[in-house]
């Protein structure tokens, strides 16, 4: 499940032995695991897992309470998550042998039963009681979250994994899903078309002091990017909010990054659609071009450095980083996501999270995460 403080460590390390596994379960390639007296049916989560799928290494068809006890304490948000694999409808266990064992979706499966051991209050091992009741998600949920107003804080800090449905209309809820390839697509040809109008005529000239100049503009527009990334990730994405703010400031925040924080693993909106884009775009050039010299030099390295966040992203989310720079960064966003919501807002790089004091320190692991 999703790790608590890095700093008191977080990932379950993993362990080679295992109870071996019912046949037919392994043959469906099903991961049903039991924890105290509830099942669930994590097959779907062993990739999403922050966690790692190695760290689940041998609990498949097992009850997994003892070492789920031993290893450090989940967030709230991890164990809230865990209902979301909870196999509801489990039928009454039938003796067989002297041995228990339970049938659920056709599959017979029999777990070494582990002794539970005294609750340790060191380790969140509770499950948060539900508030999706608050919502209905077979319809929009959009809709829906100025009714939620006074809980939505609560609310939409708790993670699902499940479809959601943002609009009504099908026409706007297609424009809210958006595939990863799409934004490099729209991008690329806006920011080479802006650097070979620009950069032609010096070029041409070759006039290397108006080339510098201008590729240090360029250089400019990445890194004050990235302040903006974390400008607008801490102070608007993570506006503060409560129990009395207004209904339709809690519906805009859910429509620009609350519902990724609902819904972190929905693949269509872990990138920002075009359309916004290119309206805030806009609207930011505008009055950059007021008082900046060559504002479309600066604008295109800006740009250059959104495309990279986004991309990097999506990765973060549903990639297997090897290389040493994106594992660090796959560890400290998806503590951000599940531990650590008030720290952590860089995304592309921690900079300002250093700069600003927002750092979330990763504890050093013995062993390598994997995420497939």
């Amino acid at each position: 499940m999703p790790p608590n403080s890095e700093s008191n460590g977080i990932e379950t390390q993993p362990t080679s032995s295992a109870n071996p596994s019912d046949a037919t379960a392994a043959t469906n390639n099903q991961f049903i695991v039991k924890y105290r007296k509830n099942y669930y049916d994590i097959t779907k989560f062993l990739r999403k897992h922050p966690g790692g799928v190695n760290t689940l290494k041998g609990l498949q068809n097992s009850d997994m309470t003892a070492r789920f006890m031993r290893a450090p304490p989940h967030s709230d948000a991890a164990m809230y998550l865990m209902k979301e694999y909870q196999i509801k409808d489990l039928p009454k266990k039938s003796t067989r042998n002297g041995h228990h064992h339970h049938h659920t979706n056709g599959i017979k499966e029999t777990m070494e039963i582990v002794e539970e051991e005294s609750e340790d209050k060191s380790n969140n091992n509770a499950l948060d009681d539900s508030m999706e009741y608050l919502v209905d998600w077979s319809k929009a949920m959009l809709p829906q979250i100025p009714k939620i107003a006074p809980h939505y804080n609560e609310w939409v800090h708790k993670p699902v994994d499940r479809p959601l449905r943002l609009f009504g209309p099908s026409y706007l809820e297609m424009c809210t899903k958006t595939p990863w390839w799409l934004v490099p697509a729209f991008w690329i040809p806006v920011i080479t078309s802006i650097i070979y109008t620009e950069f032609r005529e010096p070029a041409v000239a070759r006039d290397t002091v108006m080339t510098s100049m201008l590729a240090l503009y360029f250089v400019a527009g990445i890194v004050m990017w990235t302040l903006l990334e974390y400008v607008l990730h801490r102070h608007v994405f993570h506006m503060q909010l409560n129990e009395t703010t207004p209904p339709w400031l809690c519906t805009v925040h859910f429509l620009i990054h609350g519902l990724h924080h609902k819904v972190p693993f929905d693949p269509m909106r872990l990138v920002f659609p075009p359309l916004p884009a290119v309206i805030i775009c806009l609207s930011l050039y505008t009055p950059l071009s007021l008082f900046v010299p060559k504002p479309r030099v600066l604008t295109a390295g800006a740009l250059l450095g959104y495309l990279c966040y986004d991309l990097i992203h999506y990765y973060l989310h549903y990639g297997n980083p090897s290389f040493k720079h994106f594992y660090f960064l796959k560890r400290y966003h998806y503590q951000h996501h599940f531990a650590h919501q008030d720290a952590g807002y860089g995304v592309s790089n921690p900079l300002w999270d250093f700069v600003f004091d927002t750092k979330i320190n990763l504890r050093k692991l013995t062993y390598h995460l994997k995420w497939k």
